[in-house]
């Protein structure tokens, strides 16, 4: 990911809440064989570490722990169409949070992955009403918990980059916000929402 300073994210603050609210991740490693990409769910840990897991065959073709990766944590973002500026000539453009987390990943044991799996499903659980646990179904979840890898990436380099119109004028933000707020199309509320939580258009 090119690293323009304009768009730089920095603040960890807002680094660790875009990972905690969007942890539905893509995994890419690069092995002597070519490229291996997965998706799967991760906590941030409070040593800002990352703990996830992947399905058993998942991780071996990963070579899990043997390489670098790098976990892509995919924020709000959506299209801009340039008839929401005031201004111009403009281009259409895609507004966007994401964040780039390096390292070799540590694999986890039998119970560190079970812990992972358990706390896993409590943190998305945790908003209904009658939250489930895995506790509910032991014997069911233990006998499928050795069909996955758990894993640890304490991250040697993180990028990051939150590309919301901050360089635009005033009256382009607001017209940004005004499209996405309303558009029949391209209206995206959760990126204007997110555009005003870092200061665009205030």
């Amino acid at each position: 990911m090119l690293e323009n300073p304009a768009y730089a994210l920095t603040d960890p603050a807002r680094i660790q809440d875009l990972v905690t609210r969007h942890s539905w991740v893509t995994l890419v490693s690069h092995l002597p064989t070519g490229l291996v990409v997965s998706h799967a769910p991760i906590l941030l840990e409070p040593d800002q570490s990352i703990v996830g897991h992947l399905a058993r065959t998942d991780a071996d073709g990963h070579e899990l722990g043997r390489h670098e990766v790098v976990v892509i944590v995919q924020g709000p973002h959506g299209y801009i169409t340039p008839d929401w500026y005031a201004g111009g000539p403009y281009v259409p453009t895609w507004n966007f949070v994401v964040c780039h987390l390096y390292g070799r990943p540590d694999l986890l044991t039998a119970d560190e992955t079970y812990d992972v799996l358990s706390r896993t499903v409590d943190h998305y659980e945790q908003a209904r009403p009658n939250p489930f646990r895995l506790d509910q179904v032991t014997e069911y979840a233990q006998r499928l918990a050795p069909h996955t890898t758990g894993f640890r990436l304490v991250p040697s380099r993180v990028v990051a980059k939150a590309k919301l119109s901050q360089d635009k004028p005033a009256a382009d933000q607001a017209g940004v916000l005004a499209g996405l707020d309303a558009d029949p199309v391209h209206g995206n509320p959760e990126l204007a929402a997110t555009m005003r939580s870092y200061g665009v258009g205030q």
